[in-house]
């Protein structure tokens, strides 16, 4: 799977395999959702976020996985990216701008809990999100 270039494109989602090694594991940090996408020179490129700040908007784990996704898509500079060997980590689903498929519910749920976070495990495979409001019209005083 290649770059989401397209607003309505779609990235990986991933989990650690049990090759990672220690230090790329302690960079994205256990319980982190993991986005990205795969390079021509069999790597992956990916997108984390672990909430490391506690910041009240990403206590689950989707809401992570929609963070790291909307860096990817505006290609944000980040410490929170990094090119791996692809034997590192394996897809579990999709997400776009639209939501979030996982197709591998138990591998998912197995790194959340190696993680001590499966409290913060997505209730269900299919995860819509709400379209962004409309913009608001702007009306002149007479």
């Amino acid at each position: 799977m290649g770059r989401p270039d397209e607003p309505d494109g779609r990235a990986a989602l991933f989990v650690p395999t049990s090759a990672i090694k220690e230090e790329t594991l302690t960079a994205v940090r256990k319980g982190a959702a993991i986005v990205g996408f795969g390079n021509h020179d069999r790597t992956l490129t990916i997108y984390y976020e672990s909430n490391r700040f506690n910041e009240p908007t990403l206590v689950k784990w989707e809401q992570k996985a929609r963070k790291a996704f909307e860096r990817l898509l505006d290609n944000l500079p980040t410490t929170s990216k990094m090119t791996v060997k692809m034997e590192h980590f394996e897809q579990v689903g999709y997400v776009s701008a639209k939501g979030i498929i996982i197709r591998r519910m138990e591998k998912l749920r197995g790194w959340l809990e190696k993680s001590d976070a499966l409290e913060t495990a997505p209730e269900a495979e299919t995860i819509e999100w709400a379209p962004p409001p409309p913009p608001k019209k702007i009306v002149a005083d007479d």
